[in-house]
């Protein structure tokens, strides 16, 4: 399976988080490709055949990023607005990246009681993230669970370590994919019916 990780922090040197979740996903070069957006793209202006290309490569896309504002980073937001245009998703030959899997990777600064109803902020991060997810619905792409670190401002540096082994071993899982999952889960009940019937 072909992962891209793009990666969206708009200070990525004094991000503790995110920092060493890219350097671990350096780590996997072989089986990883990542991209820095704000590393790369200066001057806010994207090469977008190069960025389509790069998506159309992989089977699996990674968007790791801080929670800001309760969404993206703008850089990110941009990205998605201008490289996933209506007319490369669903001109010519249909649905661009249909079969794909979007999988978030998301660094939060506040605990995780507080989102949630009745916590402080009183939405959960998948109600935050919803728009992502009806993007990947509505351009045929499958939603994976996310991968998420609370608490990222206060975190020790025992947490964060533990949370960039975390973070790789989650995203290269081929059955986050639900529908893997479900199979392999069929394929075992069929099995086991078969040697209770010998």
């Amino acid at each position: 399976m072909n992962i891209l990780v793009i990666v969206a922090h708009p200070n990525m040197r004094q991000s503790r988080v995110n920092k060493r979740w890219v350097a671990e996903l350096r780590r996997y070069s072989d089986q990883l490709t990542v991209r820095e957006l704000y590393a790369v793209y200066l001057e806010k202006t994207f090469n977008i055949e190069r960025e389509q290309a790069q998506v159309v490569e992989h089977d699996r896309l990674v968007l790791q990023f801080p929670l800001k504002w309760y969404s993206t980073p703008p850089l990110l937001k941009q990205w998605l607005d201008e490289v996933f245009t209506t007319a490369w998703l669903f001109g010519p030959g249909g649905r661009m990246l249909a079969g794909k899997e979007l999988l978030l990777a998301i660094s939060i600064g506040g605990a995780e009681h507080s989102y949630q109803a009745g916590g402080l902020i009183g939405y959960t991060i998948s109600e935050l993230t919803r728009p992502l997810q009806v993007f990947a619905n509505q351009i045929g792409m499958t939603m994976l669970p996310s991968f998420k670190l609370y608490g990222a401002v206060q975190a020790s540096d025992e947490q964060i370590e533990s949370s960039a082994k975390q973070y790789v071993q989650h995203i290269i899982n081929p059955e986050l994919n639900p529908q893997i999952a479900r199979q392999r889960m069929l394929d075992e009940m069929k099995k086991r019916r078969q040697t209770a019937n010998l």
